[in-house]
């Protein structure tokens, strides 16, 4: 059981359209005993309504923490009222990448984030509880995160996504301290091919999760990112892939969280 104590801060901020609130809480991880930050921003009705809200769980990037996102990108008090949805950042350390590491116990975010994160967000929250009304997805680091916690957990998210992400880890080598969390490619090289999405996707072929990714077309993960879709293609894998002018920076994310919650809000319509 997870157990949780709140420090909610209510960052109510006064626009020119009602925008949500945003809710910081701390949560005990019982995979890594210890307290793990994580924001919450919540629709301007949420306090009004009995209503359930779907959620979209959005991830941040190498050398970023829960803060990221509502930091960079305020907007996403409004997505989350034009979208009444729920947008839950977790912190996935600032090098996780993502994985229960296989070569440090200390680290378990796929658990954190797939099992304990979600636990916590359906107990504590309005939430439509089920995989139709979930989706995840993030940037860089995260944006593989997204792509590899969603296949592996394909009866908790029904739908996935990517900007910008590292989906080959094998294009980072020496870089973003993977191999602290996978090992080193000479005795560990195993784990840099099963472990990186562009890999991984050849064991989730029959997968009916919605998925969509994008790349800016001078980002330095977009031949990953190319292949990844030509990969997907060949398997006949469904999904959503877009390049668009753009590198690896804020600019470029910003603007591609608003294409992404709109995709996800299709599939929560679709799914009631």
């Amino acid at each position: 059981m997870i157990k949780a104590f709140w420090f909610t801060f209510f960052l109510c901020f006064q626009l020119k359209v009602n925008a949500g609130t945003v809710d910081t809480v701390f949560m005990f991880s019982a995979g890594m005993q210890k307290y793990i930050a994580c924001v919450v921003i919540k629709p301007d009705t949420y306090s009004a309504t009995d209503k359930k809200f779907p959620v979209v769980y959005l991830l941040h990037g190498y050398s970023g923490n829960y803060s990221t996102w509502i930091v960079k990108s305020p907007e996403l008090k409004k997505f989350a009222d034009v979208y009444q949805t729920i947008i839950v950042c977790p912190d996935g350390n600032t090098n996780s990448w993502y994985f229960d590491s296989p070569v440090d116990s200390t680290y378990k975010y796929e658990t954190h984030i797939a099992i304990e994160v979600v636990d916590f967000i359906d107990k504590n929250y309005n939430t439509l509880a089920d995989k139709e009304h979930r989706a995840i997805t993030g940037l860089s680091m995260g944006g593989h995160g997204a792509l590899f916690l969603a296949l592996r957990h394909a009866n908790i998210f029904g739908a996935m996504g990517s900007m910008s992400g590292g989906v080959d880890l094998n294009e980072s080598k020496n870089r973003f301290d993977i191999s602290k969390r996978i090992g080193d490619t000479l005795n560990y090289a195993a784990n840099w091919f099963n472990l990186s999405v562009t890999n991984l996707i050849e064991k989730y072929k029959d997968t009916k999760q919605k998925i969509i990714f994008d790349c800016g077309d001078e980002d330095t993960f977009i031949e990953g990112n190319r292949r990844l879709h030509q990969k997907m293609k060949q398997l006949k894998i469904l999904h959503e892939y877009t390049e668009r002018p753009g590198k690896h920076n804020w600019d470029y994310w910003r603007n591609s969280i608003s294409f992404q919650l709109l995709y996800f809000q299709h599939f929560f319509t679709i799914a009631e």
